[in-house]
């Protein structure tokens, strides 16, 4: 008889549907059927009230901005971890993980001591007509800071995989580094560069003590969506709050969707043949 280390399929299966159902799908549901309580009259009043469009534009449309930027940065920073020693780069390598350990409410004031307009590295900004404490500058800002090392530690280990010989080959038969970067190495990045775009971009979105300090919250120009429904949590309207997280919700539904496609799509052009 066959031994097996885990359960069999239908008690695993079991177990696995319902840790699931009571981790994610109930929460979820709760908030749906709490967000039905605004009627559908109210949920189209709120998505047309501007301050609520300001503070989804902001949220996602700065969140992508950052997962972009942290996709860059990601991408040179763990390629300098794997492929250099140099003094120090242990220690480099731990500081990336700063930012999970960091309480966030501690790292939205320390970046709000930092590029405040008498901050360390504010007060020379300022002049320059640069302000990024108070400003959706500021949430961009916290936005990367809290993503960053989702890219980097996405990346560093297949980065670590790859087979130096392929791109010796390349070399060999004339390939610029340019080019071997770009038909070579990138493809076999894409992958888990998208997953951690995709880690960055979720957790910017959801995103909240870091940026509340160092948005400065003002309405129409630097709120976000989840301070908007921490006041509308205040005013215990539960239910526009659970409606603004229901939109919040879908909309990043719809963007995890889409990165996903871009992953499968990446995942198939890596490995067409040359």
């Amino acid at each position: 008889m066959t031994r097996r280390i885990l359960p069999g399929f239908g008690l695993s299966l079991g177990y696995t549907l319902a840790y699931l159902g009571l981790i994610v799908l109930l929460p979820l549901a709760a908030l749906l059927w709490k967000a039905t309580g605004i009627g559908l009259h109210g949920l189209l009043a709120l998505l047309a009230s501007p301050r609520t469009l300001a503070a989804l534009k902001l949220s996602f449309g700065g969140a992508l901005l950052a997962a972009l930027v942290n996709a860059a940065a990601g991408l040179l920073v763990a390629w300098v971890l794997v492929r250099y020693r140099f003094p120090g780069r242990r220690l480099f390598d731990a500081l990336i993980d700063l930012p999970f350990a960091l309480p966030t409410a501690v790292a939205g004031i320390a970046l709000t001591a930092l590029y405040a307009p008498n901050g360390w590295l504010g007060q020379w900004l300022e002049p320059l007509g640069i302000r990024v404490a108070y400003t959706p500058l500021g949430v961009l800002v916290a936005m990367a800071f809290v993503g960053f090392p989702f890219v980097v530690r996405t990346l560093q280990p297949v980065l670590a995989s790859l087979d130096r010989g392929v791109e010796e080959a390349a070399h060999s038969l004339g390939a610029r580094h340019g080019q071997t970067f770009r038909r070579v190495i990138l493809p076999v990045l894409m992958p888990a560069l998208l997953t951690g775009f995709a880690l960055a971009l979720a957790r910017a979105v959801g995103e909240y003590g870091s940026v509340i300090f160092i948005a400065g919250n003002i309405p129409l120009r630097s709120e976000i969506a989840p301070l908007l429904i921490v006041q509308k949590l205040e005013q215990f309207d539960h239910a526009g709050a659970s409606a603004v997280g229901m939109v919040m919700l879908a909309f990043s539904l719809v963007l995890l969707v889409l990165i996903a496609l871009l992953q499968r799509w990446s995942g198939r052009w890596a490995e067409r043949p040359a």
